[in-house]
């Protein structure tokens, strides 16, 4: 527990660079409730990988592009029962938070055919959501996402600052808090 603490301080400390608190430090610690207990801050943030993914039309696309934001990259696929189960909420975490600061990124890796991914998305009714895909598992792989699925917060200089193994509630209170935290 002392380990998990010190990982929290470090990473509270990176993340409000010279103007961290005791108070900043505990708000974070109590930010984590529920399924947000398994999102794991970065102690020391290094540079994500970015080899790229496409976007629906096929265009390449890289995380580059996205720099200057916080991003929620999920790795997930249409045969990821957990993967689908999580997708309306971060659907609405990009209605609520997306824009100039935030994006959530789902990145379909392995072989997800689009029209099976737009169906989903028809039938769930997901409407802020971009549809982005990692066909050949190339991000998937140098990101070391080994199941699905696998989300990553990455900060506005590109560095993984925090990684969550599994489904999570995107939508929780504690989801929605850690995200407006990391906006203030």
């Amino acid at each position: 527990m002392k380990k998990f603490r010190r990982v929290i301080l470090y990473t509270a400390l990176a993340l409000f660079a010279n103007t961290a608190t005791a108070a900043d430090v505990e708000r974070l610690e109590a930010l984590r409730q529920d399924s947000m207990r398994k999102l794991i801050f970065v102690a020391d943030p290094e540079m994500a990988p970015d080899p790229g993914f496409t976007d629906a039309g096929g265009a390449a696309m890289d995380m580059a592009a996205f720099r200057g934001k916080y991003l929620l990259v999920n790795f997930w696929a249409t045969w990821c029962a957990p993967c689908r189960e999580e997708m309306p909420a971060l659907d609405a975490l990009q209605a609520e938070f997306g824009g100039d600061d935030f994006a959530v990124l789902p990145i379909a890796t392995g072989p997800n055919p689009l029209p099976a991914i737009e169906k989903f998305y028809t039938e769930t009714g997901l409407e802020h959501l971009g549809t982005y895909l990692d066909p050949r598992q190339v991000m998937a792989r140098e990101m070391a996402v080994l199941a699905l699925p696998i989300t990553v917060l990455i900060d506005p200089e590109g560095r993984e600052i925090a990684r969550l193994r599994g489904d999570a509630e995107w939508y929780s209170d504690s989801a929605r808090a850690i995200i407006a935290a990391l906006l203030e």
